[in-house]
């Protein structure tokens, strides 16, 4: 029994000595081998390899994707008209080198980030100070993220690094200049709506009075018209009166003497004094009848 248990015991041993000189290398990886604190290997071909079991060797990974930086903070650049702009970047970037980004990075990536933003920041401090706010904006976008990255690719090869892309993500001015701007564009805008208001104000006016002109000319038209009409029918009333008083006199004149008392009396209190000689009050005193007799003498 204690010949089979140390069998079983260097077994193991064995199995764990094999173990740890076997490592397996992602494709999306980098294997470092170290040898006693320094770079023996650099394994870029992804399967299973072989080293030394530790201490004498070690193994450590490094991603080889490509990694994204961003801007850590929005820092200002003056622009070549001593304009202030806030911009925001990225940068695409992958190891190259692998001895070198460890020598100047160590293992941890965000070793790389923190000494490389100081560097991307000051390649487009150099590259924006050159331009107009408007070439930043609009012409020259491209060819500033173009000249950024090219001022960069000696420094990324200090660091061990490829850089594969610089893009501006955001450009706009600085909060005091942004506060600045939308108080013009306020006041511009305000400016163009009380020019509004007053064409709109003097337009109002303008159709009162059109409208005002007309009714009064509607008015006088439609007055004109109706005394035109009354004329007509007061000559076609009197052609009638005349054509029926011709016919009989004595019924004209008594018609004439009710019409005459009609206008006289138009309220019962109404009180007439007459001469009894007159031939008012002669009408007065002949029968109501068809015609008016004459008064009897």
């Amino acid at each position: 029994m204690n010949r089979f248990a140390v069998i079983v015991g260097s077994v193991l041993v064995l199995l764990v000595l094999a173990a740890s000189t076997l490592f397996i290398v992602d494709q999306r990886q980098i294997a470092v081998v170290y040898a006693l604190g320094e770079i023996k290997d650099v394994v870029t071909e992804p399967g299973l390899k072989v080293k030394l079991p530790p201490p004498l060797q070690n193994v450590v990974f490094l991603d080889r994707r490509i990694q994204t930086l961003d801007s850590p903070e929005t820092k200002s650049i003056f622009t070549a008209e001593k304009k202030t702009l806030a911009i925001d970047w990225l940068v695409k970037w992958r190891i190259a080198d692998s001895r070198q980004f460890i020598r100047n990075n160590g293992v941890d990536l965000r070793n790389l980030e923190n000494r490389l933003s100081p560097v991307v920041q000051a390649a487009f401090n150099e590259v924006v100070t050159k331009r107009t706010v408007g070439e930043v904006l609009a012409t020259e976008r491209d060819k500033i993220m173009i000249d950024v990255k090219a001022r960069l690719a000696e420094p990324a090869k200090s660091f061990g690094v490829e850089i594969i892309d610089v893009r501006i993500k955001r450009v706009d001015f600085v909060a005091s200049i942004t506060e600045s701007v939308y108080r013009r564009m306020q006041s511009e805008r305000q400016q163009v709506a009380n020019e509004l208001r007053s064409k709109g104000q003097a337009e109002g006016e303008r159709i009162r009075a059109d409208a005002d002109r007309q009714r009064e000319v509607i008015i006088a038209e439609a007055y004109r018209d109706a005394q035109k009409i009354k004329g007509e029918g007061d000559a076609k009333a009197s052609a009638i009166y005349a054509s029926a008083f011709g016919r009989d006199p004595q019924f004209a004149q008594f018609y004439r003497s009710l019409e005459a008392y009609k206008q006289s009396f138009r309220n019962k209190s109404d009180v007439m004094v007459v001469d009894p000689s007159s031939d008012f009050f002669k009408a007065m005193r002949g029968s109501g009848g068809g015609g008016a007799p004459a008064a009897k003498k």
